[in-house]
């Protein structure tokens, strides 16, 4: 929770510091009450609960049940369930996804159990599994209310906002945990200072924001495809960074994973390009895209 704190907290400050030096509205109070909203329900719900969980389970199942995600937000899009539902592309997307990611994590998870090593019991391990999904919940239905409920300020004031009042949120959260009490800034490596600073400006101040902007330019089914790239990357990290090696059937997940994208973003490019043409049909003594008037 403390790592909550640290990260959240500076990186929503300096956000709307740099909001208030380019001339930006930040005090707009308006803005101020769906922030608070969206930052629990995403950074503290969603990455504070899988903060807690990955005491109990491995990462690799962590990221396993947090590949459900794009599910949820189909369950709970209410505007868009028409359009969802009736698109078998984005149904059949959606499973491959979550079918791939098994795939690239399959061998970690038939060796594993749910328990991680020397961490916890079963008992809390299946504990953190429950709570896992609904962190995974939370952070869908925090997207959502961004989406559709974010006041109509610049995306920079919103995501600062959002930052910092998940990290004054996490502020109690670790007092709670006693973690103050045991933390000594002399025993903290240069190499946790930097993991830190890294979350901050690539994971916050660039990442979160980028995400935070797509929420509102593009379909939540697609923005929520991230939940399938991550393990790609974080794979694709270890073999160049790391000295892993991919195996056939992780290939083969990839593969899927990337694959179930292309067929979301497919199934939103053909309903978008149905659009377009229903609106350039000519009319009766009209030209493309002209609306008929009431003699017509």
């Amino acid at each position: 929770m403390l790592v909550g704190v640290l990260r959240y907290l500076v990186a929503g400050i300096l956000m709307l510091s740099w909001c208030l030096l380019t001339g930006k509205r930040v005090f707009v109070r308006k803005a101020i009450g769906p922030a608070f909203v969206s930052g629990v329900l995403l950074l503290c719900g969603g990455n504070g609960i899988l903060i807690w969980t990955e005491q109990y389970i491995p990462s690799s199942l962590a990221a396993v049940l947090l590949a459900s995600g794009p599910i949820w937000f189909v369950v709970l899009d209410k505007r868009m369930w028409r359009e969802n539902f009736h698109s078998r592309s984005t149904i059949a997307g959606l499973v491959m996804g979550f079918a791939g990611v098994l795939l690239l994590f399959a061998d970690r998870l038939k060796g594993g159990g749910v328990q991680a090593p020397g961490e916890g019991s079963s008992s809390m391990a299946t504990i953190a599994l429950g709570v896992l999904v609904i962190g995974s919940i939370s952070w869908a239905a925090g997207s959502l209310y961004s989406k559709y409920r974010s006041a109509p300020v610049p995306n920079a004031v919103n995501a600062g906002w959002q930052m910092m009042l998940a990290g004054l949120v996490f502020v109690p959260a670790s007092l709670i945990s006693g973690e103050w009490g045991t933390f000594h800034v002399r025993d903290v490596p240069l190499s946790s200072w930097l993991a830190i600073a890294y979350l901050v400006t690539l994971g916050s101040l660039v990442g979160y924001s980028a995400f935070v902007w797509l929420l509102q330019v593009r379909p939540a089914t697609q923005v929520s495809t991230h939940a399938y790239v991550n393990p790609v990357v974080a794979v694709l990290l270890g073999v160049f960074f790391a000295g892993e090696h991919l195996t056939p059937v992780q290939m083969l997940g990839l593969a899927i994973i990337l694959g179930s994208v292309l067929m979301i973003n497919l199934a939103k490019y053909r309903s978008r390009s149905g659009a377009g043409d229903r609106r350039n049909v000519p009319v009766a003594g009209g030209h493309p895209g002209e609306t008929p008037s009431a003699a017509d």
